[in-house]
């Protein structure tokens, strides 16, 4: 790895190693510490959704037309640095609500930023940014393994004692840090004409609205906010679900899920070269589907293995579809707006797919609750299942492949 990677990498940690750091354990720390309904809850969820749908009006004024992309990425670091702080003091929902609020519509438009930083540094994107983006993953690994072995925040008497608080603190810290480091990351200047005529979609970043011309790359964008809605599920429910039917260190076993991220990230870039685009988007749509039906039949006891089983297709449900997807999309968006392009796709998956997807999961987790607390699982995961397999089919049907080798699929020129 040359010293370029090497800061790319370190970037990439850094970015998910915050957001790994307290997302993750949001649910328990709220319900357990600050008394929050399930409604609140998926209102403190569905912020990630309502920053992911602001982010592309923030990166299309800012990163592709009037600052460079590693200067904001500092300072909406070091503003979330200000606000992760101001989390770790706060006392009841409704002082932290509003803080959570304002850090994701802060924090969803960095994940666009990092992409956008790494791409103009490369000469190949669908080769090297899996190695890049990979370190991403580690770095949610790392959160995760440090909050439940490192400090052992997440054990039954350090919630009591209300110790998960703590992930606020490590994650400002390491908001800091990244805030600083971004300064020192490689120039990446906006591409887009200072002295041209303005209209509003291009100040508002609308302008890379002009993919959705392209019927391909239309299709793309439905399936990715459709998909969208079987991953909130997962986000929201996981954890619950292992927890619910007696699997022994829930939060340890869906690591996982990043463990086998790390390991497809690397062979991301193999398939799509060997088999195209289109194939390698309908694998992940495939284990999406996949992943839930085993949820549904798996159980704490003899059938164990189908829900590990389950968490660990979470490499191929992620990278085949949605990093896949980012690749894509930079392929399609040409030079002057990739950036705007990046926030198009964050604003379909994470925010508009996801905040359908955390409320239609809301009311199935209600529809199948049980008068005793509990749940019928098997109703639940099965719902996500079938609607991921609607979409592949959907998808199957609708998406045309080029005429031309899945190389140059990828790297398809400036639309």
């Amino acid at each position: 790895m040359n010293i370029l990677s090497t800061r790319l990498s370190i970037m990439m940690f850094l970015q998910f190693f915050i957001w790994g750091g307290w997302f993750v354990t949001l649910g328990t720390f709220l319900a357990h510490n600050l008394d929050a309904t399930g409604g609140q809850i998926g209102m403190a969820f569905s912020t990630q959704s309502w920053g992911a749908i602001i982010a592309p009006f923030i990166i299309g004024l800012i990163a592709d037309r009037y600052f460079n992309a590693e200067r904001i990425l500092g300072l909406l670091h070091l503003a979330g640095a200000a606000l992760m702080y101001s989390l770790y003091l706060a006392d009841d929902f409704a002082a932290f609500y509003p803080l959570v609020l304002l850090y994701m519509i802060l924090y969803m438009p960095t994940l666009a930023l990092v992409n956008s930083v790494s791409f103009r540094q490369m000469t190949d994107p669908s080769r090297e940014f899996a190695k890049i983006r990979v370190w991403g993953t580690i770095g949610w690994i790392v959160a995760g393994l440090a909050i439940s072995y490192a400090f052992a925040w997440d054990s039954a008497q350090a919630i009591e004692a209300g110790l998960l608080r703590n992930t606020f603190m490590m994650c400002a810290i390491a908001s800091l840090a990244l805030g600083i480091y971004s300064f020192t990351l490689p120039a990446t200047p906006p591409k887009a004409g200072k002295g041209e005529s303005v209209g509003i979609k291009e100040l508002l970043g609308l302008d890379a609205l002009k993919l959705l011309k392209d019927r391909n790359y239309a299709i793309f964008f439905i399936a990715s906010v459709l998909i969208c809605i079987p991953l909130a599920f997962y986000y929201q429910n996981a954890n619950p679900f292992l927890a619910e039917i007696g699997v022994a260190n829930p939060t340890g076993k869906m690591t996982l899920g990043q463990i086998s991220e790390v390991l497809f990230m690397l062979l991301l870039p193999i398939f799509i070269h060997r088999f195209g685009i289109k194939k390698t988007l309908l694998i992940g749509m495939l284990a999406w589907a996949l992943r839930y039906a085993l949820f549904a039949y798996g159980n704490s006891g003899d059938l164990i293995f189908m829900l590990i089983l389950g968490i660990a297709l979470h490499g191929i449900c992620y990278d085949f579809f949605f990093v896949t997807g980012q690749i894509y999309t930079d392929a399609r968006a040409g030079e002057r707006f990739k950036s705007s392009a990046q926030g198009m796709i964050t604003l379909a998956t994470y925010g508009v797919g996801m905040l359908i997807g955390f409320w239609v999961a809301g009311h199935i987790t209600d529809l199948f609750a049980n008068n005793d607390g509990t749940h019928a699982w098997q109703g639940i995961w099965l719902f996500p299942a079938v609607f991921a397999l609607a979409v592949l089919v959907l998808f199957l049907l609708s998406f045309k492949d080029k005429p031309r080798p899945a190389s140059e699929e990828v790297e398809a020129s400036q639309a």
